[in-house]
């Protein structure tokens, strides 16, 4: 097993507790099940969301899917004037048998755009 780090961000519909929780408890699992991974595999969590989603901390919906012993933080994405709105992006750190070409990347709804190279 090695570290990997898996990419994943989702765009939520509006700024509210439940949309982002609902956003988070979609993403983490897709990114696990893309992976062939369980939570136990997972050393961290880096959550950031843009400037407009203060409804709720994306952490707070990862404790809700398993995540309650695994580090996690959250921050503000970087203000970016044109940046898609009501992102949020993960970054997952994970003990891992594949290599970094068998890693898969989840984007969601409107996040698809972000890396259209990486986008199911």
């Amino acid at each position: 097993m090695v570290l990997r780090a898996i990419r994943g961000a989702t765009q939520v519909s509006v700024n509210s507790s439940v949309a982002i929780g609902d956003g988070v408890r979609e993403l983490l699992p897709a990114m696990l099940k893309a992976n062939g991974l369980e939570v136990d595999d997972v050393i961290s969590v880096l959550m950031t969301a843009t400037p407009d989603l203060i409804a709720d901390f994306p952490a707070a919906a990862a404790r809700d899917v398993g995540f309650a012993g695994t580090p996690l933080i959250c921050a503000v994405e970087i203000d970016v004037p044109g940046a898609l709105d009501r992102i949020i992006r993960v970054l997952m750190h994970v003990e891992s048998a594949k290599s970094k070409d068998e890693i898969t990347h989840i984007y969601l709804h409107g996040a698809t755009a972000l890396r259209k190279d990486l986008a199911q």
